[in-house]
């Protein structure tokens, strides 16, 4: 059998069942910590048990799928803010690699998935076996995932 999209695919994209569109990310829940906010981007530290310091940055504008939807100042803004989170990361965990995934197949909505790759990896030299979250992943510890939050939040000012 042929894999199909969601039947709700049109509603996910013009942003009328946007999960993303709601409220601004909370400073935790059962997906992460928010270790950076900005006008129009969000940065939420995943407490997925998935890869360490794997961080999610999510567009806090207007509903777009795609960058190219973007006016330039806003694409702009959106890229430096990747960067700058990305650039934190590097600093603070010292991986091998960065990894930086803008897909919105499952939320048709502009964010991208930040990916520390270290020497011990699940797919060294490929792409990381991402897989879709529903919140009941196992989880880092809290301690240590609060840790890496205070560390991050210091480095991104």
């Amino acid at each position: 059998m042929t894999a199909q999209w969601p039947l709700d695919w049109d509603e996910r994209v013009a942003g009328t069942s946007c999960e993303m569109c709601g409220e601004r990310s909370p400073e935790s829940d059962e997906y992460g910590i928010r270790i950076y906010q900005s006008s129009k981007v969000d940065a939420v530290l995943q407490s997925a048990s998935i890869q360490r310091g794997y961080t999610l940055v999510i567009w806090r504008g207007r509903h777009v799928i795609e960058p190219f939807e973007l006016s330039d100042e806003e694409a702009a803004e959106y890229w430096l803010e990747v960067v700058k989170v990305g650039k934190a990361l590097a600093a603070f965990y010292k991986p091998l690699k960065m990894n930086y995934e803008t897909l919105g197949n499952t939320v048709p909505h502009l964010h991208t998935h930040l990916l520390p790759r270290y020497e011990i990896d699940p797919a060294p030299g490929r792409p990381f076996p991402l897989l879709p979250q529903d919140g009941s992943e196992a989880k880092f510890n809290a301690e240590a995932l609060n840790g890496d939050a205070k560390g991050l939040r210091k480095l991104l000012g």
